[in-house]
């Protein structure tokens, strides 16, 4: 079959357009092949193509252009181009195509709308084929099941302008439509738009919002069809907005969960969501994160791998039941004792579930691993799930998961981990029940995955920005991270000392080498379960804070990359450059401010006098606060944290830090303006501080960032079809937003923490479109925790935000936090997506008696532990029918429930 592509595209000298596609004929999508079109004016390129007809008989291809033999630009392809080849093998296609930009409206292509909010189930068939036929194609993603797109003009098939006897096109490529016109029977020139035609009352309720689109006499030979490609049809109709529920996998709670929520409870949420009307279910990350078996495992940032989910999620019904009637009877009761927990007791629930484990795969083991679907899921999967295995096994046989400390494998070879993963060694039972645990796994998130779709629910995922320094892919991959530093944050509103995750930084140049291959691989396997996903700190694919190895806090971080300050650049500011400005800054006239009652305990101890009058340095052997925190390892009386946390304050009381690859340049330190050492300045140099340090923090890196992000989010956030949204909090450079709007990736606004830092309250009606709004995250404090933290901020939202006059309440009332929650469902963003424990707030009867129990993260707090749990079942909340009748009407009001 002779297929000829057209495509306009101005090229520069030296650059050709070739085209990749599926077929072998078009390079079979390896890019080395790409098949070169010709041209002769460098605008107008063309290939007449023969291609035999595949056995599924659609072509997928894509345009890209080349320079030098390198693809140097792709057109975007996350939905790629796909033509239905007709049986008739003497028939030629004649395909007009144009250059696919990144669509505006990019998240009306992601899986989300399409698998999920908007999905087509049912699909019409392929256009029937004309002798002579004029194919249509246009793009129209904003439309639901319950529409399609169809063509009204001036001819008679098209129905004479009258809408109600348009042409319906095929859904078959959704949210590509299609129509084939018999040619033969048409009227050059043709005359015609797209409308929105309501299926079931036969009828068309919108015009799009175009002219009339125009076609001259075009040559359509016998045999021929040809294809006008690339339309886009807008119509006027509500903006699509959607309301959502964010709550952790293990806060869950059902009858039939064992103390923690799990993948079966999940679906029991979808369930919730459909019934109030909401279209979103966002959790927290669900990767393993054991490493020592206790509650400090608790934190789902720190995973141990990237790709296994922590076996607390199995839901233990759904692997089986077992055998044994003692046994089963012993697990029941216990499942009844740590369900009526208010909080998770992490170490008992995992213990627990892990003699189930063990039971069941004694029990059904050897006839899973023997399945056939085990075998295709080992065989996809075989690449994270046999290192990860192996890790689980060695991490619990030496006691640690600091596989440095190990014996042996201390160092990763995928040799000796194929050896000792064989069937036939002794330690092969040890390792195959991780395969076992994470087939199970796999096939409950992938069966709640599915029931939410069909339900019409978005599960929306989590990725972490940073990993365990004692993880798998430390121990496996070591080279694509730094293990020399600590990821973190600089002081926002969460933590004033910054935040210390203690994960490693990546090293962003070897993954660039290799095409970010790590993670194109971990957003495919997301892609997976979820449709929608969170970019954990965005910013840090711009640049992260990286803090040294000797530092606790995060105040003595600096960003990278970065473009350090030299000496003479900071004396151009008029600052004249001292040693003094690298160490720290400790003098008699605030120690006591400090310290107070163990000012004298600190100086005998701790620091020492300087050839200085009053003026003080650090001991050697307490020099860094390490030093410091391994002195106080394990006294949590409130004199020694008051003397450590000062220690701290003092050592990071420093105007510049050295920069970790040159020591000769600097970078201003974060937040010193707070310091002894700022205050210390006169008038003048202080004045040349802040000018430096507003330049340093943002202006001087923007252009700079922003090559950085665009060097790594294209092709990662293009790689699946899942909607992107990013957590883009905190201190954020101008270049995230410009980034952000280029790639079309959702921001996410809370009202308490407003972009503009001119404005203490967000304005929610100046969100923009593109993004999510909610009112806490699992970071923060609920609307009814943050309503108690601080009565005068809050008395300022009641009068200005909420437009009420006299005195706040001392509390959120049910009344005021559904003001608030209208509110925000009001709001200009696609998505609203609130913490369950603000859904319930609204509702006197349902709500948590005990606020203190709603927080689920202190993130000034390294050592959390991560444990609440929902008050009420979900059994309980499907029938709390004034809370849901509340929510379903809001939806409803607030315009967040599209009929289209």
């Amino acid at each position: 079959m002779i297929v000829t592509f057209h495509i306009e595209y101005r090229t520069s000298w030296g650059e050709e357009v070739r085209i990749l596609g599926s077929v072998p004929e078009l390079g079979k999508n390896n890019p080395e092949q790409a098949v070169a079109l010709t041209t002769v004016d460098g605008i107008h390129w063309s290939n007449e193509i023969s291609i035999q007809l595949p056995a599924e008989g659609v072509v997928e291809y894509s345009y890209h252009i080349y320079r030098d033999g390198k693809a140097i630009r792709t057109e975007w392809n996350s939905f790629p181009r796909r033509i239905y080849l007709p049986a008739d093998v003497k028939k030629s296609l004649r395909i007009n195509d144009c250059w696919k930009n990144l669509p505006e409206q990019q998240y009306f292509y992601s899986s989300a709308f399409t698998e999920a909010l908007l999905a087509h189930r049912e699909r019409s068939a392929i256009p029937k084929s004309y002798k002579k036929g004029l194919m249509i194609k246009a793009y129209a993603p904003r439309i639901n099941s319950k529409y399609c797109l169809a063509i009204c003009g001036n001819q008679k098939t098209l129905g004479n302008w009258d809408p109600d006897k348009a042409w319906p096109m095929s859904d078959a490529n959704f949210p590509e439509w299609q129509a084939e016109l018999d040619a033969s029977k048409l009227e050059f020139p043709l005359e015609y738009k797209f409308v929105l035609y309501n299926k079931e009352e036969k009828r068309a309720e919108a015009w799009e919002n175009n002219p009339n689109r125009y076609l001259a006499a075009p040559e359509i030979k016998a045999n021929e069809t040809l294809v006008i490609a690339d339309r886009y049809a807008y119509f006027n109709i509500p903006s699509w907005k959607g309301a959502g529920v964010a709550v952790p996998v293990f806060s869950l709670k059902s009858e039939k969960s064992f103390g923690v929520g799990d993948f079966g409870d999940l679906k029991r949420m979808v369930d919730w969501a459909v019934s109030t009307n909401q279209k979103v279910v966002q959790i927290l990350p669900i990767n393993d994160t054991t490493m020592t078996h206790t509650w400090t495992d608790s934190y789902p940032y720190n995973s141990i791998s990237i790709y296994a989910f922590h076996p607390m999620y199995a839901d233990l019904k759904q692997m089986g039941n077992l055998k044994d009637k003692e046994t089963a009877a012993a697990f029941n009761r216990k499942q009844k004792e740590l369900n009526a927990l208010s909080a998770i007791d992490y170490e008992a629930v995992n213990r627990v579930k892990w003699e189930y484990f063990h039971q069941i795969f004694k029990q059904e083991g050897e006839k899973v691993l023997a399945s056939k679907a085990f075998r295709s899921f080992f065989e996809a999967n075989k690449d994270w799930l046999q290192p990860y295995a192996a890790f689980s096994y060695l991490r619990d046989l030496y006691h640690t998961p600091n596989f440095r400390e190990w014996p042996q494998y201390s160092e990763y070879n995928a040799q000796e981990i194929e050896e000792l993963c064989r069937p036939d060694t002794a330690d092969y039972a040890h390792i195959a029940i991780y395969f076992y645990i994470q087939f199970n796994l796999h096939l409950q998130l992938l069966e709640a995955t599915t029931y939410a779709r069909e339900h019409g629910v978005v599960l929306k995922g989590d990725i972490p920005i940073g990993i365990s320094r004692n993880s798998v892919e430390a121990w496996t991959e070591p080279y694509y991270f730094n293990l020399n530093g600590q990821a973190g944050a600089p002081p926002d509103d969460f933590s004033i000392n910054g935040q210390n995750w203690g994960f490693p930084t990546y090293n962003w140049d070897v993954m660039e080498n290799d095409g970010y291959k790590w993670w194109m691989k971990r957003f495919q396997k997301m892609a997976e379960y979820f449709d929608a996903y969170r970019i954990d700190h965005i910013l840090g694919f711009f640049r992260i804070w990286e803090i040294p190895m000797n530092a606790v806090h995060g105040l003595l971080g600096q960003f990278v990359p970065a473009l350090p300050m030299s000496r003479e650049e900071i004396e151009s500011y008029g600052l004249s450059f001292r040693e003094e400005f690298l160490r720290p800054y400790i003098h008699e006239y605030f120690l006591g401010q400090v310290f107070g009652p163990h000012t004298d305990y600190v100086k005998q101890t701790f620091i020492e006098p300087t050839e200085t009058y009053e003026v003080y340095r650090m001991r050697p052997e307490f020099d860094t606060q390490r030093k410091v925190e391994a002195f106080f390892a394990g006294k949590n009386d409130e004199d020694s944290i008051w003397v450590r946390d000062g220690l701290y304050a003092l050592i990071s009381d420093v105007l510049f830090v050295p920069d970790r690859k040159d020591p000769n340049l600097y970078h201003p330190r974060i937040g010193v303006q707070h310091d002894f050492i700022y205050r210390a300045l006169n008038d003048w140099e202080k004045t040349a501080f802040n000018r430096l340090y507003d330049q340093y923090y943002y202006h001087r890196h923007n252009d700079f960032w922003q090559q950085q992000a665009m060097k790594k989010l294209p092709q990662l956030t293009q790689s699946t079809r899942m909607l992107v949204c990013g957590e883009d909090l905190g201190m954020i450079p101008d270049c995230v937003a410009w980034v952000m709007n280029d790639l079309r990736i959702l921001s996410l606004e809370i009202q308490r923490m407003p972009k503009n830092p001119a404005e203490e309250f967000g304005r929610l009606n100046e969100y923009p479109y593109r993004s999510v709004c909610t009112f806490s995250t699992h970071d923060m404090s609920t609307l009814r925790g943050w309503w108690e933290e601080d009565y005068q901020q809050t008395q300022r939202y009641y009068n200005q935000m909420l437009g009420h006059y006299g005195t706040a309440p001392a509390i959120a009332t049910p009344e005021l936090c559904e003001e608030i929650v209208r509110n925000h469902l009001y709001s200009n963003s696609i998505l609203c997506i609130l913490s369950l424990q603000d859904w319930l707030s609204m509702d006197g009867k349902w709500r948590n008696p005990n606020v203190q129990e709603e927080r689920i993260n202190i993130p000034a707090n390294p050592r959390h532990y991560w444990r609440y749990r929902m008050h009420l079942t979900l059994e309980q909340l499907m029938k709390a029918e004034s809370l849901n009748e509340k929510i379903r009407e809001l939806v409803k009001q607030t315009g967040r429930n599209p009929e289209k």
